[in-house]
């Protein structure tokens, strides 16, 4: 029997727990024609079928459920090589970070920066997006580590709770002062996209503070919003930590119409299986950059 190896039980395991050749590939950024050959070698070294391959997708045989045990202990053991024996230094691979866009223009290349420090050789590739679509690629396993308005519910994601960003209302910086809220919301409400947290949370304090005929303008930027606000086309709520620089430079000001949507709440969340010691670390590495920028910013 010729002797298998660690990538393509990796490979056994990916195409088992996403379902296919085909997913299995993006999964690994590898080609589907070198999957099926990492499977077609597993199969000849064991010299048997590890699955069946039907019209409607492969199915594990009564071998191949067999040998699914046995390469969860590898993984388990080569995660703990990883953890405890080798030299981060050394560590190659890639890490698929999605977070949102507050993030992106908060402490993300503070985060990149400590990941490239303590692992020099990872190849980091980012994807900025809301978080339901974020949530989405971490559940289809396209994403290694979110950064999103959480928690994910699903039992087998891993949530770290990460601080909040406080959100303030903006208006350009030649409005009127001393309006009243009636005034101040009867312009278009510029904030956060259509399927996220923040903006259902906003529509429904709308409606009850102001009525049904608010208009809102959602977006998916929001830096175009804080300049469409500055363009006077309208009010925002937004983060503080983002509008401060406005505020600073006279672009824009704050202003106070008696409530505010709570805080957005972020964590970084990652699958727990397979357990990978470097996503963990990265995890809680954002949660210290994030402590750090909060406590620099006082926010």
């Amino acid at each position: 029997m010729t002797r298998i190896n660690i990538e393509q039980l990796r490979t056994f395991l990916a195409v088992v727990r996403l379902g296919g050749v085909r997913r299995a590939a993006s999964g690994l950024n590898l080609t589907q024609p070198a999957v099926t050959a990492r499977i077609k070698n597993l199969e000849d070294s064991l010299a048997c079928e590890l699955f069946e391959r039907r019209s409607g997708g492969m199915r594990l045989t009564k071998r191949g459920e067999l040998l699914l045990a046995h390469a969860e202990k590898f993984e388990h053991l080569t995660e703990l090589v990883e953890r405890d024996v080798v030299d981060p230094q050394g560590i190659d691979g890639r890490l698929r970070l999605g977070v949102s866009e507050t993030i992106a223009q908060c402490w993300l290349p503070e985060l990149v920066s400590r990941l490239h420090g303590l692992y020099p050789r990872l190849d980091i590739e980012f994807n900025v997006d809301i978080s339901l679509n974020l949530r989405a690629g971490l559940l289809n396993r396209e994403i290694d580590l979110a950064i999103l308005l959480g928690p994910v519910s699903e039992y087998f994601v891993n949530n770290i709770e990460l601080p909040g960003f406080d959100l303030g209302w903006y208006a350009a910086a030649n409005t009127e002062p001393g309006l009243t809220e009636d005034k101040y919301l009867s312009r278009p409400v510029l904030t956060y996209a259509r399927n996220t947290r923040p903006y259902r949370e906003l529509k429904e304090m709308l409606f009850e503070r102001v009525g049904p005929d608010v208009s809102m303008f959602p977006s998916s930027s929001l830096s175009a919003c804080f300049r469409l606000v500055e363009a006077d086309l309208g009010v925002a709520v937004l983060p503080r930590a983002l509008g401060q620089e406005f505020v600073d430079t006279g672009r824009i000001r704050e202003f106070d119409p008696g409530w505010v949507p709570s805080p957005l709440r972020f964590t970084a969340s990652y699958l727990g299986e397979p357990r990978s010691h470097l996503i963990e670390t990265a995890a809680k590495l954002a949660l210290e950059v994030a402590i750090e920028y909060q406590r620099d910013r006082n926010y």
